[in-house]
Protein backbone atom coordinates (compact mmCIF):
# COMPACT_ATOMS: atom_id res chain seq x y z
CA UNK A 1 0.00 0.00 0.00
CA UNK A 2 1.44 3.21 -1.03
CA UNK A 3 0.59 5.12 1.94
CA UNK A 4 1.89 8.28 4.40
CA UNK A 5 2.12 8.04 7.34
CA UNK A 6 2.45 11.70 8.00
CA UNK A 7 -0.89 12.59 8.29
CA UNK A 8 -0.95 10.58 11.53
CA UNK A 9 1.31 12.90 12.88
CA UNK A 10 -0.88 15.94 12.29
CA UNK A 11 -3.97 14.42 13.11
CA UNK A 12 -2.68 12.79 16.72
CA UNK A 13 -1.21 16.47 17.36
CA UNK A 14 -4.95 17.88 16.88
CA UNK A 15 -6.39 15.38 19.09
CA UNK A 16 -4.23 16.60 21.88
CA UNK A 17 -5.43 19.41 21.44
CA UNK A 18 -8.68 18.96 21.91
CA UNK A 19 -8.13 17.00 24.90
CA UNK A 20 -5.96 19.67 26.31
CA UNK A 21 -8.34 22.10 25.91
CA UNK A 22 -11.92 19.90 27.03
CA UNK A 23 -10.02 18.65 29.81
CA UNK A 24 -10.37 15.20 28.57
CA UNK A 25 -9.03 12.55 30.54
CA UNK A 26 -9.50 8.78 30.64
CA UNK A 27 -8.67 6.80 33.76
CA UNK A 28 -7.52 3.13 33.43
CA UNK A 29 -8.03 1.81 37.44
CA UNK A 30 -7.66 -1.58 36.44
CA UNK A 31 -5.36 -4.21 34.25
CA UNK A 32 -2.20 -3.46 32.52
CA UNK A 33 -1.00 -0.25 30.90
CA UNK A 34 -2.39 0.56 27.37
CA UNK A 35 -0.37 -0.14 24.81
CA UNK A 36 -1.26 3.39 23.11
CA UNK A 37 -2.71 5.84 24.79
CA UNK A 38 -6.34 7.16 24.16
CA UNK A 39 -5.22 10.04 22.14
CA UNK A 40 -3.10 8.05 19.63
CA UNK A 41 -6.11 5.42 19.59
CA UNK A 42 -8.24 8.30 18.70
CA UNK A 43 -5.99 9.38 16.10
CA UNK A 44 -5.50 6.04 14.68
CA UNK A 45 -9.06 5.63 13.71
CA UNK A 46 -9.21 9.26 12.33
CA UNK A 47 -6.41 8.27 10.18
CA UNK A 48 -8.48 4.81 8.88
CA UNK A 49 -11.40 7.40 8.19
CA UNK A 50 -9.14 10.45 6.38
CA UNK A 51 -7.45 7.83 4.02
CA UNK A 52 -10.23 5.78 2.83
CA UNK A 53 -8.41 2.66 4.98
CA UNK A 54 -11.45 -0.07 5.04
CA UNK A 55 -10.97 -2.15 7.73
CA UNK A 56 -9.64 -1.65 11.65
CA UNK A 57 -7.13 -5.03 10.96
CA UNK A 58 -5.09 -3.14 8.08
CA UNK A 59 -4.68 -0.03 10.67
CA UNK A 60 -2.86 -2.76 13.14
CA UNK A 61 -0.89 -4.10 10.35
CA UNK A 62 0.33 -0.75 8.78
CA UNK A 63 1.49 0.54 11.95
CA UNK A 64 2.49 -3.04 13.60
CA UNK A 65 0.81 -2.28 16.83
CA UNK A 66 2.40 -3.68 19.68
CA UNK A 67 -1.40 -4.31 21.39
CA UNK A 68 -3.32 -7.33 20.07
CA UNK A 69 -6.11 -6.86 17.45
CA UNK A 70 -8.68 -7.61 19.53
CA UNK A 71 -7.93 -4.84 22.02
CA UNK A 72 -7.45 -2.38 19.19
CA UNK A 73 -10.87 -3.00 17.95
CA UNK A 74 -12.22 -3.00 21.51
CA UNK A 75 -10.46 0.72 22.39
CA UNK A 76 -11.29 2.34 19.35
CA UNK A 77 -15.18 1.48 19.81
CA UNK A 78 -14.93 2.60 23.10
CA UNK A 79 -13.24 5.84 22.72
CA UNK A 80 -15.40 6.84 20.09
CA UNK A 81 -17.55 8.39 22.73
CA UNK A 82 -14.38 10.82 23.71
CA UNK A 83 -14.38 11.48 19.91
CA UNK A 84 -18.19 12.24 19.59
CA UNK A 85 -17.40 15.21 22.61
CA UNK A 86 -14.51 16.44 20.64
CA UNK A 87 -16.73 16.94 17.96
CA UNK A 88 -19.82 17.83 19.55
CA UNK A 89 -17.11 20.81 20.42
CA UNK A 90 -16.10 21.72 16.94
CA UNK A 91 -19.98 21.84 16.04
CA UNK A 92 -20.63 24.08 18.66
CA UNK A 93 -17.73 26.17 17.72
CA UNK A 94 -18.96 26.35 14.03
CA UNK A 95 -22.36 27.27 14.92
CA UNK A 96 -21.34 30.27 16.65
CA UNK A 97 -19.13 31.60 14.17
CA UNK A 98 -21.29 30.35 11.13
CA UNK A 99 -21.90 32.04 8.14
CA UNK A 100 -25.70 33.63 7.75
CA UNK A 101 -26.77 30.98 5.01
CA UNK A 102 -27.29 27.91 6.16
CA UNK A 103 -28.18 24.22 4.64
CA UNK A 104 -30.35 20.95 5.59
CA UNK A 105 -30.47 18.17 4.22
CA UNK A 106 -30.32 14.15 4.79
CA UNK A 107 -28.70 11.26 2.98
CA UNK A 108 -29.27 7.43 2.78
CA UNK A 109 -26.98 5.74 5.14
CA UNK A 110 -27.53 1.76 4.10
CA UNK A 111 -25.98 -0.41 7.29
CA UNK A 112 -26.01 -3.61 4.36
CA UNK A 113 -26.89 -4.54 0.86
CA UNK A 114 -30.56 -4.79 0.44
CA UNK A 115 -30.33 -8.17 -0.48
CA UNK A 116 -29.07 -9.07 3.26
CA UNK A 117 -31.87 -7.03 4.98
CA UNK A 118 -33.94 -9.92 5.89
CA UNK A 119 -31.34 -11.42 8.26
CA UNK A 120 -29.12 -8.37 9.17
CA UNK A 121 -28.94 -8.49 12.68
CA UNK A 122 -26.39 -6.22 13.59
CA UNK A 123 -28.16 -2.83 13.44
CA UNK A 124 -31.77 -4.02 13.21
CA UNK A 125 -32.66 -2.10 16.37
CA UNK A 126 -32.10 0.72 14.74
CA UNK A 127 -32.70 0.25 11.06
CA UNK A 128 -35.10 0.09 8.56
CA UNK A 129 -35.84 0.62 5.15
CA UNK A 130 -36.15 3.94 3.67
CA UNK A 131 -36.28 5.47 -0.30
CA UNK A 132 -33.49 8.50 -1.03
CA UNK A 133 -32.83 9.37 -4.87
CA UNK A 134 -30.59 6.14 -5.87
CA UNK A 135 -33.93 3.64 -4.56
CA UNK A 136 -34.55 1.80 -1.50
CA UNK A 137 -32.46 1.13 1.41
CA UNK A 138 -31.90 -0.82 4.47
CA UNK A 139 -30.12 1.47 7.44
CA UNK A 140 -30.41 4.63 8.92
CA UNK A 141 -30.60 8.30 7.66
CA UNK A 142 -28.41 11.04 8.46
CA UNK A 143 -29.22 14.62 8.19
CA UNK A 144 -26.61 17.65 8.55
CA UNK A 145 -26.72 21.34 8.48
CA UNK A 146 -24.05 22.82 7.12
CA UNK A 147 -23.19 27.15 6.18
CA UNK A 148 -22.64 28.64 2.77
CA UNK A 149 -18.74 27.85 3.56
CA UNK A 150 -19.54 24.08 4.09
CA UNK A 151 -18.81 23.76 8.05
CA UNK A 152 -20.74 21.43 9.66
CA UNK A 153 -22.81 22.85 12.19
CA UNK A 154 -25.03 19.78 13.01
CA UNK A 155 -25.49 16.59 12.76
CA UNK A 156 -28.85 13.82 13.82
CA UNK A 157 -29.17 10.11 12.91
CA UNK A 158 -32.86 8.57 12.32
CA UNK A 159 -34.04 5.50 11.21
CA UNK A 160 -34.43 4.75 7.80
CA UNK A 161 -37.96 6.32 7.28
CA UNK A 162 -37.53 8.71 9.77
CA UNK A 163 -39.29 12.64 9.32
CA UNK A 164 -36.91 15.17 7.71
CA UNK A 165 -38.97 17.87 9.39
CA UNK A 166 -39.31 16.86 12.41
CA UNK A 167 -35.57 16.20 12.36
CA UNK A 168 -35.52 19.86 10.99
CA UNK A 169 -36.70 21.16 14.25
CA UNK A 170 -34.72 19.18 16.59
CA UNK A 171 -31.57 19.66 15.06
CA UNK A 172 -31.67 23.62 14.24
CA UNK A 173 -33.72 24.72 17.00
CA UNK A 174 -30.43 26.90 18.61
CA UNK A 175 -29.81 28.01 15.54
CA UNK A 176 -30.11 31.29 13.44
CA UNK A 177 -30.04 32.92 10.15
CA UNK A 178 -31.49 32.17 6.50
CA UNK A 179 -31.98 28.31 6.46
CA UNK A 180 -32.70 26.31 2.52
CA UNK A 181 -33.75 23.08 2.41
CA UNK A 182 -35.34 21.42 -0.64
CA UNK A 183 -38.79 20.19 -1.30
CA UNK A 184 -38.59 17.56 1.31
CA UNK A 185 -39.03 19.82 4.01
CA UNK A 186 -41.95 22.10 2.23
CA UNK A 187 -45.02 22.47 5.33
CA UNK A 188 -46.54 25.75 6.09
CA UNK A 189 -46.76 24.72 9.68
CA UNK A 190 -42.74 23.68 9.82
CA UNK A 191 -42.15 27.22 8.48
CA UNK A 192 -44.63 29.22 10.74
CA UNK A 193 -42.89 27.15 13.99
CA UNK A 194 -39.66 27.30 12.82
CA UNK A 195 -39.46 31.48 12.26
CA UNK A 196 -38.25 33.74 14.47
CA UNK A 197 -38.11 37.51 12.96
CA UNK A 198 -35.15 39.02 12.92
CA UNK A 199 -33.43 35.91 13.86
CA UNK A 200 -34.25 33.31 11.06
CA UNK A 201 -36.61 32.00 8.55
CA UNK A 202 -36.26 28.64 6.42
CA UNK A 203 -37.05 28.55 2.82
CA UNK A 204 -38.03 25.52 0.92
CA UNK A 205 -37.52 25.51 -2.50
CA UNK A 206 -40.92 24.71 -4.19
CA UNK A 207 -41.30 21.86 -6.25
CA UNK A 208 -41.79 22.32 -10.27
CA UNK A 209 -45.18 21.42 -10.37
CA UNK A 210 -45.58 24.06 -7.48
CA UNK A 211 -47.33 27.60 -8.27
CA UNK A 212 -45.47 29.42 -5.55
CA UNK A 213 -43.96 32.73 -6.17
CA UNK A 214 -40.36 33.22 -6.01
CA UNK A 215 -38.04 36.46 -5.76
CA UNK A 216 -34.93 36.58 -7.15
CA UNK A 217 -33.15 36.52 -3.90
CA UNK A 218 -34.90 33.57 -3.06
CA UNK A 219 -33.54 31.91 -6.21
CA UNK A 220 -30.33 33.17 -5.82
CA UNK A 221 -30.46 31.41 -2.01
CA UNK A 222 -31.97 28.01 -3.85
CA UNK A 223 -29.22 27.29 -6.52
CA UNK A 224 -26.60 27.48 -3.22
CA UNK A 225 -28.21 24.39 -1.97
CA UNK A 226 -25.78 22.27 -4.11
CA UNK A 227 -22.85 23.00 -1.53
CA UNK A 228 -24.29 20.46 1.16
CA UNK A 229 -24.15 17.61 -1.38
CA UNK A 230 -20.86 17.44 -1.73
CA UNK A 231 -20.04 17.31 2.14
CA UNK A 232 -22.42 14.05 1.92
CA UNK A 233 -20.25 13.67 -1.33
CA UNK A 234 -16.55 13.50 0.74
CA UNK A 235 -18.12 11.97 3.71
CA UNK A 236 -18.98 8.92 1.86
CA UNK A 237 -16.59 8.92 -0.83
CA UNK A 238 -13.35 10.35 1.04
CA UNK A 239 -13.93 9.49 4.91
CA UNK A 240 -15.73 5.71 5.21
CA UNK A 241 -19.08 7.53 5.98
CA UNK A 242 -21.26 4.06 5.06
CA UNK A 243 -20.12 0.65 5.80
CA UNK A 244 -21.46 -3.01 6.35
CA UNK A 245 -17.98 -4.11 8.03
CA UNK A 246 -18.18 -3.91 11.74
CA UNK A 247 -20.02 -6.42 14.07
CA UNK A 248 -21.25 -4.59 16.43
CA UNK A 249 -23.62 -1.55 16.95
CA UNK A 250 -20.65 -0.04 19.08
CA UNK A 251 -18.25 -0.48 15.36
CA UNK A 252 -20.90 0.73 13.54
CA UNK A 253 -21.61 4.14 15.72
CA UNK A 254 -17.97 4.99 16.39
CA UNK A 255 -17.94 4.69 12.46
CA UNK A 256 -20.06 6.87 11.24
CA UNK A 257 -18.46 9.58 14.62
CA UNK A 258 -14.99 8.99 13.23
CA UNK A 259 -15.86 9.45 10.21
CA UNK A 260 -17.47 12.87 10.74
CA UNK A 261 -14.40 14.00 12.99
CA UNK A 262 -11.92 13.39 10.65
CA UNK A 263 -14.01 15.28 8.28
CA UNK A 264 -14.44 18.63 10.13
CA UNK A 265 -10.68 18.35 11.20
CA UNK A 266 -9.60 17.71 7.51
Amino acid sequence: MNLSIQPYNEIVTKVRFFFKQLKLKIVKSTGRTLANTPEDTIALSLFKQSQGIKTKKSIWKIFSLKCSYKTLVVNMNKLALYALVILNAILKWNQKNSHLVKHTDSTDIPVCLNKNATHHKTMKILSSWGHSGKGFYYGLKMSITTDLKRNLLGVRFGTGNSNDRETFKKMNKEMTGIFIADAGYISKDLEKEFYIENKRILFAKPKANMKRIMTTFQNALYQTRMLIELNFRNLKMFHNLETSLPKSIDGYLGNYVYSLLAYVLR
